[in-house]
């Protein structure tokens, strides 16, 4: 029942919401799992949200596995460089990294047009929420390359070419998806590493259910004021479905694609911690439909099928 026993994970921004969820499913199939973050206690780094890294941590260990925070920055180089350096010495090995970091809520500005917006707020929001995850990457993956396999997730919004609302907000979410699809093709001649990306549905975060006024034990009640929050999930739904992922032997042949966590609940039997197997694809279509029909059959037969790697092999070195 611990599938990922003696594997080893970096779930990078495991602070709160999602990235915590998955640290602590990978934690609960039995992995060691560094999880990082900027907000440790007493130095909150996101307004005043309580969560820190240090809790995640203990709620891995808690689950069964072994939790390891680690106070890092990943839009800072030297700091992602340190970390990599010490997941080698401590572990010798990587398993599974996920690129869960974002940090980009304070700064998104929905409602505004593009050419209204910020522009340093959305240069800091790129940074950290696809900078962040080329660093990471660019340092943990040799470590997956010493054994030569390895699950690299990126974790995104969405799993369709619809617009997101916000310029900045739309590029970060797709970039992530393209950058897993990327990686995937330059580790194309290394059958056992894959890279893919992941969407958790309608998610109801710490932030979420704050917002709405609501706790997990009530948060029906919210659907009053957001009919859509009836098809809402747990961080732990897509927590479940990474997990899932990481024990999957099979998983190479969904290198670089997305994938979502309503789908892959289906597909791996899992629910989420109530029991419940919400899919927000099936609202979205029933309630909201597709922003352009011609769009979604095209980005449908794209996710569904196999990635194309015809492409010319990179030059000799």
């Amino acid at each position: 029942m611990r599938p990922l026993e003696g594997q080893v994970a970096l779930v990078a921004g495991a602070t709160r919401g999602a990235g915590r969820a998955i640290a602590c499913s990978l934690g609960e199939a039995g992995a060691t799992v560094y999880c990082t973050g900027r907000s440790v206690r007493g130095r909150p780094a996101t307004g005043q949200r309580p969560e820190t890294i240090e809790e995640t941590a203990e709620r891995v260990t808690a689950a069964g596995g072994h939790g390891v925070a680690v106070q890092v920055d990943h839009t800072v180089e030297e700091q992602v460089e340190a970390l990599c350096a010490q997941i080698r010495r401590e572990q010798g090995r990587l398993d599974v990294l996920v690129n869960d970091v974002w940090g980009g809520d304070e700064l998104t500005e929905f409602g505004q047009p593009f050419w209204r917006l910020s522009l340093p707020r959305g240069k800091l929001l790129l940074e950290r929420a696809v900078t962040s995850h080329i660093i990471t990457s660019r340092h943990a993956v040799p470590i997956m390359l010493e054994r030569d396999r390895g699950l690299l997730v990126e974790v995104t919004d969405g799993d369709s070419f619809g617009y997101r609302g916000n310029l900045f907000y739309d590029l970060a979410k797709m970039s992530v998806i393209r950058l897993a699809f990327a990686m995937a093709w330059e580790l194309r001649r290394h059958p056992a590493m894959t890279a893919l990306a992941i969407t958790p549905g309608f998610l109801r975060s710490e932030a979420m259910l704050e917002g709405f006024g609501v706790t997990e034990e009530n948060w029906r009640d919210a659907v009053a004021k957001d009919p859509h929050f009836i098809a809402s999930e747990t961080p732990f739904y897509v927590g479940r479905a990474v997990a899932a992922l990481a024990a999957d032997p099979d998983v190479a042949a969904r290198s670089g694609r997305v994938f979502s966590s309503w789908d892959l609940a289906r597909e791996y039997g899992f629910t989420d911690v109530d029991g419940r197997q919400p899919h927000w694809g099936e609202h979205f279509a029933r309630t909201i439909g597709p922003y352009n029909k011609a769009d979604a059959a095209a980005y449908a037969s794209w996710r569904n099928g196999p990635m194309d790697l015809a492409c010319p092999d990179w030059p000799k070195e």
